[in-house]
């Protein structure tokens, strides 16, 4: 096959694989905070926030960077003394111990404040509000997580990406992706080209190996290598794969200050869907043109994948990073193209259905599930055995299955949604 547009494909990769430091959806509310900031310029005094369900959702449980501290009020007063809305997603780079002391008086003194936005225009949605002695500034991020799309001072409106209140997608939806696109691209586009995929291997490794300078998380990585229980997990390059990605979530989700190679706005989607790849390559002795290309497979899938399915829903994203690694795997395993398709179909009809209930430390168990799933889809698949259409909702059609999955998550779980938010605040 003649590849064509293979330009728009790298684009992509370079917009939708990025560093970021922290948990994606508190980060972004911080984001949101600083650009308000910047645009007021004047000292921050109070900031009210109004943030959709599943940004809520995602906000509650997990660890701010550098700070010691979970959930929202301290991100948003990280948001009000330091950081740069350049820095996108690495917001809170900047921070120091004076503003850190700042920003903890803030949430002491209680001058932040977080509401649920009902029937808002996007999954992902922020609403940042910040008051200073002579104006107030008004910031929304709706779409994607560092896409500011509109901003107001003291009424007057700077910026409006909404037409008709409608809110214009910038999810590179103009990009057309399906199996056989992402197969062909990855396989076949010039691997020089392809090579800056191995800085995602870097920086996720480097989250990994930060694992061992303390304990983060649930430690699930250092319960699967502990001596006692040895003989019961053994050693296998399974186990490696499964405990470095499990490694890199605890260090992430305890707010370690170190950045990771996201995907789709999700440094836990970003971290599966290249770890296992990674290991794997490594334990196997596999060149490096080999591991480039995997990446380039294992992300594409989950763009295409969390592009049907939005990059929040009531389906666990780390699910969606785990197809996308079963098709990297199943490639360095020398898998063709009809059985890296069966991978596919096989953790569809596997784990669907595992549900997000926020960003928080046991993510790193649901890692390291989708992890093992993926392990095992991979072998069934060089096995040649798939998943039929007579099975659930996988269908002959690998785009059709992929279909059936995000069909599920975007709409058929939306009371799910709901149900998940009236359980995590009302405990």
């Amino acid at each position: 096959m003649v590849l064509e547009n293979t330009s728009e494909l790298l684009d992509l990769l370079h917009r939708e694989v990025v560093p970021a430091i922290g948990c994606t959806e508190p980060v972004a509310v911080a984001l949101a905070v600083t650009k308000a900031r910047e645009v007021l310029q004047e000292e921050a005094i109070r900031a009210e926030l109004f943030l959709s369900r599943n940004i809520l959702k995602n906000s509650m449980g997990v660890g701010i960077p550098g700070t010691g501290m979970i959930g929202l009020p301290i991100a948003i007063a990280l948001g009000m003394v330091v950081g740069k809305s350049e820095y996108g997603l690495e917001v809170l780079k900047d921070m120091d111990p004076e503003s850190l002391a700042e920003a903890k008086k803030i949430v002491d003194e209680k001058r932040t404040s977080v509401e649920l936005k009902e029937d808002v225009l996007d999954k992902l949605y922020i609403e940042a509000r910040c008051f200073g002695a002579r104006g107030e500034a008004k910031v929304i991020i709706c779409g994607s997580h560092n896409n500011i799309a509109y901003v107001e001072l003291n009424g007057d409106v700077i910026h409006d990406g909404f037409t008709n209140g409608n809110f214009q997608q910038v999810d590179s939806n103009e990009v057309q992706l399906d199996f056989n696109r992402i197969y062909d691209f990855a396989l076949q586009a010039p691997v020089e080209e392809l090579h800056f995929m191995l800085e995602a291997a870097r920086l996720n490794k480097m989250a990994a190996e930060e694992s061992r300078k303390g304990t983060f998380g649930h430690s699930v990585a250092r319960v699967i290598e502990n001596e006692s229980f040895r003989h019961l997990m053994g050693s296998s390059v399974y186990n490696r794969l499964v405990a470095v990605t499990a490694s890199a979530c605890d260090v992430r989700m305890a707010g370690a200050m170190v950045p990771v190679m996201s995907n789709s706005g999700s440094g836990n989607q970003g971290i599966t869907c290249t770890l296992p790849v990674v290991v794997f390559a490594e334990e196997m002795q596999k060149p490096e043109d080999d591991l480039v290309r995997a990446l380039v497979l294992s992300h594409l899938m989950v763009i295409y994948i969390k592009r049907r399915l939005g990059r929040l829903s009531a389906l666990c994203g780390v699910t969606v990073a785990g197809i996308g690694a079963a098709c990297g795997i199943t490639h360095l395993m020398v898998g063709n193209r009809d059985q890296v398709a069966y991978a596919v179909k096989n953790m569809i009809g596997n784990i669907t259905g595992m549900l997000c209930d926020g960003a928080k430390p046991s993510c790193a168990l649901k890692v390291s599930s989708s992890v093992s799933s993926a392990v095992f889809s991979a072998m069934m698949a060089m096995d040649n055995k798939v998943i039929s259409s007579l099975e659930g909702i996988a269908d002959a059609d690998v785009d059709k299955t992929i279909k059936n999955l995000t069909d599920i998550g975007s709409t058929g779980m939306g009371e799910v949604d709901k149900m998940i938010l009236k359980i995590m605040t009302s405990k």
